[in-house]
């Protein structure tokens, strides 16, 4: 499904914020939110062995999570820790839980976050998190990052990091369907213990300015230099604009571009027209690792990717991982 335009449009009185829209749907904006708090003021966490910490985030669609999880996971690593990932494995056939294997799993069987999130460490899926919680405690896992889940209450969480994706911070503001936030932005980071803001914030909304944990700027960086020579850039992903701008801006020539909705499954046909349009342009497709890991395999010849990760300072965090490294704790 492809976001609604008016859900990121911040001027309410403008006509492209589509407020009879709005209005419409601010019964069904109210039920949503009394629903979530609810379900978190009502459900008891339960708690494993393992450490956990939540890496999640206040809105719908993508805010820079997953590569936050990989960075978290390889910082608990270096200390010593058996630190793995956690999904859901959304739009993946099986429930878990089980430990994701890139050779043998694709994006069908466990969903393209977790496939991806196996290329460089341990990642793990389970639909229920307590049973997954406790699959992974057994097999010895010490720090357990959670990717996606501050709305869950399932679990209990240790640490609670929610990522704000600076270019695209809470949309217009309001409460899905009427808007991209999953809950009121204060009541969200009510419960968080640190934010990462990823990419550049233009100004701090009024809620952010009062949140009293650490709030720590990051960025996304490119693992090498843009491919060389024309390119037909597309993305599946939340914001697909970030994609095609990073190409743009990291000197990329991009003669085109083709956005798909977040997590699309593209088909053959879908795969032949890029082909068809990249041979009209002169061009080579590049997409992103996420887009590629959900193409099957045979699908992967001659598309270039151009892989990235999470860049942000640790520091202030450290105070907040303390009681988590320590074995004893």
């Amino acid at each position: 499904m492809r976001e609604p335009a008016f859900w990121h449009q911040t001027d309410k009185y403008a006509r492209s914020a589509a407020p009879l829209t709005r209005a419409l749907l601010t019964p069904l904006s109210a039920i949503y939110s009394w629903a979530g708090a609810r379900r978190i003021e009502k459900t008891e966490p339960k708690t494993v062995s393992a450490k956990v910490i939540c890496v999640g985030n206040l809105t719908l669609g993508g805010s820079g999570k997953t590569p936050i999880v990989a960075a978290l996971r390889d910082y608990f690593s270096a200390q010593g820790l058996r630190a793995a990932s956690l999904s859901r494995g959304y739009k993946g056939r099986l429930e878990g839980p089980l430990k994701v294997d890139f050779n043998a799993h694709t994006a069908v069987d466990v969903g393209d976050e977790a496939l991806m999130l196996s290329c460089s460490g341990e990642a793990w899926i389970g639909k229920d998190k307590v049973e997954a919680g406790k699959a992974m405690s057994a097999d010895g896992v010490d720090i357990i990052l959670m990717d996606d889940g501050h709305q869950n209450p399932t679990l209990n969480k240790d640490l609670s990091v929610v990522v704000i994706d600076g270019g695209n911070p809470c949309g217009n503001g309001f409460v899905f369907p009427k808007g991209p936030l999953r809950e009121p932005v204060e009541r969200g980071l009510s419960r968080a213990d640190a934010v990462i803001v990823m990419g550049e914030l233009t100004g701090l909304f009024d809620e952010l300015k009062s949140f009293e944990g650490p709030v720590v700027q990051g960025h996304t960086v490119s693992n090498g230099p843009v491919a060389d020579g024309p390119l037909l850039a597309f993305a599946g992903i939340g914001r697909p604009a970030k994609f095609f701008d990073t190409l743009t801006r990291e000197g990329g020539d991009v003669v085109d571009e083709v956005p798909y909705p977040d997590h699309h499954a593209f088909t053959q046909d879908d795969i032949d027209f890029l082909h068809g349009l990249a041979s009209e342009r002169g061009a080579r497709l590049i997409t992103t690792e996420k887009d590629y890991v959900r193409l099957e395999k045979a699908r992967r010849d001659d598309i270039l990717t151009h892989p990235v990760h999470a860049e942000f300072d640790l520091a202030p965090l450290e105070r907040l991982f303390e009681p988590l490294i320590r074995k004893d704790s």
